[in-house]
């Protein structure tokens, strides 16, 4: 639909209502009442009034609209919103929500969208993977591949990773603008300082659920919904912005100490509590080795989870968004969005960098190894990105990090990097696969000393903050998410057997 649709007051002359077509250069004005649609003005009305001599500088809208039009409602469909432009004659339709206005749609509006199906159908047809559909606005950030940048807000998110702590990033995210000072940020840290205690209710539970989960990353969705359920979180759409904030900040809040509880109860350590004293980066790292982490581990790690925190329209993302359309609770679209991050196309990879580097072992082994799965057709994991055309942005300063903290993983890491782009480069010459995010995010939180499976729970503990703010920013103007698909299965109705 064209939305704001340009609209009159029954009150208002003619001669105005058609400076303001002529203006924008459309053929008719929606004429709203207190936001309602009433009528609508077209060309065809003007022509009807120059006609019967009317002035139309005295003559008045009301006078000469069509009264009472059918709308279509937002959400409708495409095919709903063509069968009544078609069945009816119509060019234009008013779109509302409710009784008020949102927009228009035309019929060229659904010819400029539309793909012809069988018969008399129209459909817009989405690339795969939904791949350049813009499906949402947001203020919260983008990323622009052909650059090689991305944004949270207004501002780099290299920079803000560079000169920004993490909490002042969430802050950010949530509320819209960084702490003015010291002050603000500190007002932020007590806010969330005290969301990271988990209720006994969830420790008693958690126990079992490492027991009976095979992984982290499992354990760490169970225990999600656990949490959701214990503080008893209502459907969004029951409650208001406040409400929702509050629900964000502390599911993001406890994340890291599930996570900490999950891997010391799978090795049979006890569980350490949080600290209200630090930081949301060296609070994870005192929860998981049970000691205060020197400075440089916990920059590394803190500076790796801001690079990771949002990162556009991407799956995770998208699927936390279409749950909290349904007006599910958070804990819902945060377990769901988990669950998409823990595919290994998407967050579930930087494990399988580090299993990459296990394989080639040598660095003199990396062309024989690269072009051994390529002829194969296997992927080479931490390579290749389905957005950026050139270096990620994001590994870019993960290896500056990486290199400071330094050690043989780290100069092997680079050796292979080299290598291994210099390869593809020569058997895909016209594809970019550099190294993503994920390349030096396994080699440094393996510096750090996390363990493998450790590695996708803590991405998850950077990007819950992401998920929190697009599902803030979906419920402040919710349409349920619901797309079409198009049925290429045998023509039916066929007779039961």
């Amino acid at each position: 639909m064209t939305e704001p649709a340009i609209v009159a007051e029954p009150n208002e002359s003619l001669s105005a209502a058609a400076s303001r077509m002529r203006e924008h250069g459309i053929g008719s004005v929606v004429v709203v009442e207190h936001s309602r649609p009433v009528g609508i003005l077209t060309e065809r009305d003007l022509l009807r009034a120059a006609a019967a001599s009317a002035d139309p500088s005295g003559a008045t809208v009301g006078e000469w609209m069509a009264r009472n039009p059918d709308t279509v409602d937002a959400d409708a469909s495409i095919d709903d919103a063509w069968h009544q432009l078609a069945d009816r004659g119509y060019r234009h339709i008013p779109v509302t929500v409710g009784d008020e206005l949102k927009g228009i749609i035309s019929m060229r509006d659904i010819m400029a969208l539309a793909q012809l199906r069988p018969a008399d159908e129209l459909a817009v047809m989405a690339p795969p993977g939904l791949k350049g559909v813009v499906v949402a606005e947001t203020q919260l950030g983008d990323v622009r591949g052909d650059e090689g940048f991305y944004h949270y807000r207004q501002y780099a998110a290299p920079e803000l990773a560079a000169k920004r702590s993490f909490e002042d990033v969430w802050q950010l995210q949530i509320d819209g603008d960084l702490p003015r000072d010291a002050a603000e940020a500190e007002a932020f840290a007590a806010e969330i300082a005290p969301l990271r205690h988990l209720p006994p209710t969830v420790l008693d539970v958690l126990s079992a659920i490492v027991k009976a989960v095979r992984t982290p990353v499992a354990a760490l969705r169970t225990a999600i919904s656990l949490l959701a359920g214990a503080d008893d979180l209502p459907a969004s759409l029951d409650v208001d912005r406040a409400e929702l904030r509050a629900e964000a900040l502390r599911i993001s809040a406890a994340v890291p100490t599930l996570i900490a509880a999950i891997h010391r109860l799978r090795n049979d350590l006890d569980v350490i509590a949080p600290r209200d004293d630090l930081g949301y980066a060296a609070n994870y790292l005192w929860m998981i080795h049970g000691v205060e982490e020197e400075r440089e581990f916990v920059r590394a790690i803190e500076q790796y989870m801001i690079l990771g925190l949002d990162h556009g329209f991407n799956a995770s993302t998208f699927v936390a968004r279409a749950v909290i359309s349904t007006g599910a609770d958070l804990g819902a679209a945060v377990v769901a969005a988990l669950g998409s991050l823990s595919g290994p196309l998407h967050g579930g990879a930087p494990s399988r960098s580090l299993d990459t580097l296990d394989a080639i072992g040598e660095p003199e082994n990396t062309a024989a190894w690269v072009r051994d799965r390529v002829a194969s057709g296997q992927r080479i994991m931490g390579f290749g990105h389905p957005v950026y055309r050139t270096e990620d942005p994001r590994s870019i300063m993960l290896r500056g990090i990486a290199q400071e903290l330094g050690g043989d993983i780290v100069d092997f890491a680079v050796q292979v990097e080299a290598e291994v782009e210099k390869t593809l480069a020569e058997l895909k010459p016209d594809r970019v696969l550099r190294t993503n995010i994920e390349w030096y995010a396994a080699v440094t939180m393996d510096r750090c000393g996390f363990p493998r499976d450790l590695f996708t729970p803590t991405f998850a503990a950077a990007r819950v903050i992401g998920w929190c703010a697009h599902a803030l920013e979906q419920h402040a103007d919710n349409r349920i998410i619901r797309p079409s698909s198009r049925y290429i299965g045998p023509p039916p109705p066929q007779p039961v057997p």
